[in-house]
């Protein structure tokens, strides 16, 4: 059983580095939680290693469990409740394919406001569907400043997501080698 207390409506943002945890984390609450549960895809098979990637996690998951794949979008697509808790895989990837939506030389404040509707869109969602969301997401702010400028627009982009998410959030959940501590 895990000891960490998720509340039974609002956000939760489970943040980590690559491979700490995170989404296993987020689907052991799901499989804990005895609630029905709608797990939301954000990722794309661009090339073939991505597609077994997302095979082995879709093979990972309850049969019982409904998944969605909306790479964008998802506040737009969402309008009524489909499970009492949500796992939204991740905001890492929504920020990437938002990001990747845009032509390629877009200035870095039409990259934000992009994010940014994408985000308030998810929370609003949320507010109107209510549940229990678990938002899953990296945080890419510990490394080092990405040497070209499409790298420092998504590091800047996927920060602001992460902080206005856990602003939203009712609990906050950093992982560390796949251990949850709360931070909110």
């Amino acid at each position: 059983m895990n000891p960490i207390e998720i509340p039974a409506n609002g956000l939760t943002l489970i943040l980590g580095g690559a491979r700490s945890g995170k989404s296993s984390f987020a689907e052991q609450l799901g499989r804990e939680s005895g609630q029905t549960v709608l797990f939301i895809a954000t990722a794309t098979a661009s090339d073939g290693e991505m597609a077994e990637r997302i095979h082995k996690h879709r093979a990972s998951r309850p049969a019982n469990w409904q998944t969605l794949e909306l790479p964008l979008n998802l506040g737009q697509n969402l309008s009524a409740p489909m499970a009492e808790v949500v796992i939204v895989d991740c905001i890492t990837l929504l920020v990437t394919n938002a990001l990747l939506s845009l032509p390629e030389d877009s200035p870095s404040e039409a990259v934000m406001q992009k994010i940014q509707a994408e985000i308030e869109e998810l929370i609003a969602a949320q507010a109107r569907i209510g549940g229990q969301w678990l938002l899953v997401s990296n945080e890419v702010g510990l490394g080092l400043v990405p040497p070209y400028p499409l790298g420092r627009i998504y590091r800047d982009a996927l920060g602001w997501a992460n902080q206005r998410l856990a602003q939203a959030a009712q609990r906050v959940i950093f992982m560390v080698a796949g251990i949850p501590m709360i931070v909110k």
